[in-house]
């Protein structure tokens, strides 16, 4: 079990790699000056200068990819010297002292360094922080929609096959497929938002946390949540849905559930002890993946109900060309699905020993 543990570790690691070089060298062709960006248009040359030297515009490119792994990395070598490209700049990181080799070398453990933003001047790290909450807790409240809605009609399509019932939900099932989620996040928004606000009492637009009107600061509105993670969860729940129907009949047809019926074992025990539990395998595997593309896929659904996310902000990085936040989000999307995939892989090779073996 450990070395199948370390496997899936190091293959993590090196789709993580691989992501990171193409990032790098995507974002790093693209046209326009990072330095005047920072400065605006009117900025001398001096001060351009200083702030290539400060990002290593001024270096080749296999420098300047050298230092942005070396700034990724959680264990990375730096230098004292503040002429040394890989200077170890007590502004930029968060750090801890290893200990020191040679004349002015540092092996040192930090939290990853993802530049910091042209237009803020805040770190990338900080800003990822403050807009990941809103995110998570929306793609989790969605998926947990998903999963159980998904599940839940998944079994009643497959224990009613071929009925008025499992036709109607595989309709809504091709449905919700089809439409994508920035139509849908409009037609909720102005329906359940606007046309009927009234009577559902919920708002066109709307964060997790708002400032109160009477002064009282930022309060929690998770009314605020409810139309973006129904919104948002339309997709999985009908792929949740189709792939547990499709799975449940698989596993209704096989002997041991005829053997379990002709003992006369009742209907629930049959279904959810015998059935449900090893139909449940690939569904579990589908709702992980669904899981990290909704984090990836909220940035639509984000900034129609201008719900402030990693969404919201990659949006507005992209309108203003702001590319250290474009760059980290993609980074930490990317390590979001491959941590969330390690996991359900080791969950998966518990729950089916042959996994392992394989």
């Amino acid at each position: 079990m450990i070395q199948f543990i370390l496997k899936r570790i190091l293959y993590g690691f090196l789709v993580l790699a691989g992501v990171v070089s193409v990032v790098f060298l995507l974002f790093n062709v693209l046209p326009g000056d990072p330095a005047r960006m920072m400065m605006g248009q009117r900025a001398d040359e001096e001060s351009l200068k200083v702030i290539k030297k400060d990002l290593g515009l001024d270096q080749p490119l296999t420098t300047q990819f050298v230092m942005y792994i070396n700034d990724l990395s959680p264990i990375s070598v730096h230098s004292s010297d503040p002429n040394n490209y890989l200077y170890l700049d007590k502004d930029k990181y968060e750090y801890k002292e290893l200990f020191t080799y040679g004349d002015a070398s540092v092996l040192v453990i930090k939290y990853p360094y993802l530049r910091r933003s042209y237009q803020t001047k805040r770190k990338v790290s900080e800003i990822m922080t403050d807009y990941l909450l809103e995110t998570a807790v929306l793609a989790f409240a969605s998926m947990v929609l998903a999963t159980f809605f998904g599940i839940l009609f998944g079994i009643l399509a497959a224990l009613y096959k071929n009925t008025w019932l499992d036709q109607s939900m595989l309709f809504s099932s091709i449905l919700g497929m089809s439409v994508p989620s920035f139509y849908s996040a409009i037609i909720f928004s102005w329906l359940f938002g606007y046309l009927l606000s009234e009577f559902t009492g919920l708002n066109m637009t709307g964060s997790l946390f708002e400032y109160d009107d009477l002064g009282n600061g930022e309060i929690l509105r998770l009314d605020n949540l409810i139309l973006p993670a129904i919104t948002l969860g339309m997709r999985p729940v009908s792929a949740i849905m189709q792939l547990t129907r499709s799975s449940m009949l698989d596993v209704l047809s096989q002997d041991y559930i005829r053997t379990a019926k002709a003992k006369g074992l009742k209907f629930y025990k049959v279904v959810v002890k015998h059935a449900l539990k090893n139909a449940l395998n690939p569904v579990v595997t589908a709702v992980s993946g669904m899981f990290a593309s909704l984090l990836a896929g909220a940035l639509f659904v984000e900034q129609i109900f201008s719900w402030k996310g990693i969404g919201w902000v990659l949006y507005d990085a992209l309108m203003k060309f702001d590319l250290p936040i474009i760059m980290g989000g993609v980074l930490l999307t990317a390590t979001i699905f491959v941590i969330i995939n390690i996991v359900v892989d080791i969950v998966y090779g518990i729950l089916d020993p042959r996994v392992r073996v394989k």
